[in-house]
């Protein structure tokens, strides 16, 4: 499947977004803390706490210069909470962003795919497992089976950022519920929970955001009930594409790529130490 660079940046600033659209939230909770969120290059940088999954800057290198006006001021933000600065970079994007970055101290930390599926073709999802959406009332229940998947890795693949705490995964995720184009999933097998799954549609794309299978229930098609799911529900709401990252060569991309994803491109994570913010 081609990508071109525009297509890149629009799914990159996408997933900007929606991280911006929780810390916004985040920033009205009692635990809130001393949120902020910035444009720079082009992308949205987002701090909520350190070690937060949605603290990032993302969707930048896609302009025809690399202008980081703002980033001393972000990194020092960062930095004052002890807190490392994540840039997540397009392989897509300019070059001479990974250039600039390392020359600033920026660490290389490994690297996910992004995949996309174009909508075309959608399998039924296996009867055995049913799949249902997800009340608004139900998004305790999301959180919780996304969390006790995370608690079990079920992959030995490497490159990608480090699990986030698991309160910190239940409570991002439950506050997922409240951003515009969310939808959750709950997969059962007969009358048991046995995972669960997130959506959200921006702009004609569909990004599938968490999943999850409870240990037990693994190696029975219950990512493959979930991935269906999604995608037929994406269809049926005029998407035009379905992105989803994974860590390369997991089982995550194993079992979108039967689903009928293709690798777009990758993103490189470069890591600020805490200890490294000094102005340039």
């Amino acid at each position: 499947m081609y990508c071109p660079a525009d297509l890149a940046a629009r799914i990159e600033r996408a997933d900007g977004r929606f991280c911006a659209s929780l810390a916004d939230l985040i920033r009205h909770e009692p635990y809130g803390g001393d949120v902020r969120v910035s444009s720079i290059d082009g992308g949205v940088a987002v701090f909520t706490r350190a070690g937060s999954p949605i603290s990032r800057w993302m969707g930048a290198g896609f302009g025809t210069t690399v202008d980081l006006t703002g980033l001393d001021a972000l990194e020092a933000h960062f930095a004052s909470h002890q807190a490392s600065l994540t840039a997540w970079v397009s392989s897509l994007a300019a070059p001479a962003l990974a250039t600039a970055l390392a020359q600033r101290g920026y660490e290389t930390h490994g690297f996910e795919h992004v995949l996309g599926h174009g909508l075309r073709q959608v399998e039924a999802a296996p009867a055995s497992i049913s799949v249902t959406h997800a009340t608004p009332e139900q998004a305790d229940t999301v959180a919780a089976l996304i969390a006790e998947a995370f608690a079990q890795p079920d992959d030995d693949a490497h490159g990608g950022a480090p699990l986030p705490a698991l309160d910190r995964l239940r409570r991002s995720t439950t506050l997922m519920t409240r951003v515009d184009g969310y939808r959750g999933y709950i997969a059962r097998v007969g009358d048991e929970l046995a995972g669960s799954a997130t959506l959200w549609i921006d702009g004609g794309l569909a990004h599938f955001i968490g999943a999850g299978t409870v240990p037990r229930f693994r190696r029975r098609g219950v990512q493959t009930a979930l991935l269906r799911a999604r995608l037929a529900d994406a269809a049926r709401a005029g998407c035009t594409m379905a992105v989803v990252g994974t860590l390369p060569g997991s089982k995550s991309q194993q079992n979108a790529q039967r689903e009928g994803f293709a690798v777009l491109y990758a993103r490189q994570r470069f890591v600020k130490p805490a200890t490294d913010a000094s102005p340039r």
